[in-house]
């Protein structure tokens, strides 16, 4: 092949990553089939490590496929593969076309900043968890913009339309109810899109050189790859053309060396050499008298050792109490919901597994039907915070639905059958009576026992004719439909809290329904 037609290879395969990665945050239409989501999720590195560290499966090995790639063709994950990487190239074609910034130029390597980033996850997740690691994640950070930040967008673009298209009586776009968009989680995405639409604009891929952790570690590895840029000095004549469209800011013209550590093999400089100076070949092939730079080479065995690492314990803290005044019943003294530990999704097996594996990419957000999956922002703590967690006041989980277990790329939610799903307890039920509108208002209601699906909640005689709730957590699941149910404000009278291990509820019994005699005359 020739190689200036490298570049034009890598647009089409980055392009590919970054649509077919996107559509999964934003199908808000559920076009994608689950079955295609750890296809396309499969060579996302901080995903994929996770869950291969919790199976040691062949399946789960995407993380040691992007290794491999690296130590033979260099940081083409960076290019290629990383959604956030490639959404980086988008933002820098912008730049160019509205003039904002015409031309790169060397950059320092900014090499202490570099290895902090990529050291403080990895000793945070010896001591303390994963929180450090997610929070930096390339992937995680991406569907994190895309699912709090782009989807509400394009679903608001959608519902503008269908109203104007239904006006014209054309009915192809339908209105869409959306749930999941909450201010107290939205500042950290938007904070790290403002930070990469800046830096991609002014200072091209920057922010993989510098904050990206995933990006250091790549670039150690790939000092050893296979193949690699090299500079030809005999035939250079040190027109800079290279260094004006490098994007890592990595090339020396005027040294004509290149650090390629810091290369995120996009392959500009090979697109544009006038006299083929540049090439991308084996490592122990000469080039001309050139010798790649290699001033940092002593740090070359760096990080290997701790990628595979137990994962520790996350911190727990008690759920924030909410320190406003009841509303809109005859009860001035409702008493708070006493929860004590979040409800993680279905699948998640316990609190400690789900803090220990989640990566908060916000892909199951993305794909939970009622949207009651939300970020987190301190019920798990300070460590666990944008995880996902049950919230029974926005929406409840569907009794068959299994999607979010189907779409988690890092086993934090494992896939569940349809049949254990429904019996799987991820929370109790809990009646709290004096917040309840048949005891505070002497008022019908049953809201919660018509929700339930497993008659957990049952509505018994009380008195003056009214019934009111009685709980069984034998056959609970902790589906929340109850407390979505309930009226009563700001508290509930009648909640979930979940289980800090998830346990298996009682098969429940539905009372058959009575069929009159068909020999009975017809009343009319």
């Amino acid at each position: 092949m020739n190689q200036k037609n490298l570049r034009k290879f890598r647009w089409v395969i980055s392009l590919l990553f970054l649509v077919s990665t996107a559509l999964l945050f934003v199908d808000y239409r559920e076009l994608v089939p689950e079955k295609w989501y750890s296809t396309i999720l499969f060579l996302q590195f901080i995903p994929s490590l996770v869950s291969f560290v919790r199976v040691f499966s062949i399946a789960a090995a995407g993380c040691l496929v992007v290794l491999l790639l690296t130590l033979l063709f260099g940081r083409i994950y960076c290019s290629t593969i990383c959604p956030l990487g490639i959404l980086q190239d988008f933002f820098s074609f912008l730049s160019r076309k509205l003039r904002i910034r015409k031309r790169y130029r060397l950059k320092k390597s900014y090499s202490l900043i570099r290895y902090v980033f990529l050291a403080l996850p990895f000793i945070f997740l010896v001591f303390g968890g994963i929180f450090l690691v997610y929070l930096l994640d390339p992937y995680s950070n991406f569907g994190r913009i895309f699912s709090g930040l782009a989807r509400p967008a394009l679903v608001g673009i959608n519902n503008v339309a269908a109203g104007i298209f239904e006006k014209m009586h054309i009915y192809f776009l339908y209105p869409v109810n959306y749930k999941g968009f909450h201010w107290a989680t939205i500042w950290f995405p938007a904070g790290i899109l403002g930070l990469v639409i800046w830096m991609s604009f002014f200072h091209g891929r920057l922010y993989c050189n510098t904050i990206c952790p995933v990006g250091t570690l790549l670039g150690l590895l790939s000092r050893l790859s296979l193949y690699r840029i090299k500079m030809d000095k005999s035939t250079c004549t040190r027109c800079g053309k290279c260094a004006v469209v490098c994007k890592a800011g990595c090339i020396d013209f005027r040294n004509m060396t290149l650090d390629f550590d810091r290369c995120v093999g996009c392959f500009n400089c090979l697109d544009t050499c006038d006299t083929d100076s540049i090439k991308y070949q084996h490592a122990f092939k000469s080039a001309g008298n050139n010798k790649m730079d290699d001033s940092a080479n002593s740090k070359r065995a760096f990080i290997t050792g701790t990628m595979i690492y137990t994962l520790g314990l996350l911190g727990l803290s008690k759920s924030l109490k909410a320190n406003i005044r009841a509303a809109g019943t005859g009860n001035t003294n409702l008493i708070p919901e006493e929860k004590n530990h979040p409800v993680s999704p279905p699948g998640s097996i316990s609190l400690k597994h789900f803090n220990d594996y989640c990566t908060a990419c916000h892909l199951c957000i993305s794909v939970c039907p009622t949207g009651v999956l939300q970020p987190s922002f301190l019920e798990y703590g300070f460590t666990g915070m944008m995880q996902p967690r049950m919230d029974y006041h926005t929406n409840y989980c569907n009794y068959d639905c299994t999607r979010c277990g189907e779409a988690c790329p890092t086993g934090a939610i494992l896939p569940l059958e349809t049949g254990v799903k429904k019996l799987t307890q991820m929370g109790r039920v809990k009646f709290v009576i004096e917040n309840c509108v048949v005891y505070t208002d002497n008022t019908a209601c049953g809201s919660c026992s018509e929700h339930c699906p497993t008659q957990a909640v049952r509505m018994v005689p009380y008195k003056n004719g009214l019934t009111i709730p009685e709980t069984h957590v034998e056959t609970c699941i902790g589906c929340g439909a109850c407390e979505y149910a309930c009226p009563v404000r700001p508290y509930r009278a009648i909640y979930v809290d979940g289980n800090e291990v998830h346990r298996m509820a009682n098969k429940p019994h539905f009372d058959e329904m009575e069929i009159e005699s068909e020999e009975e005359e017809f009343p009319f």
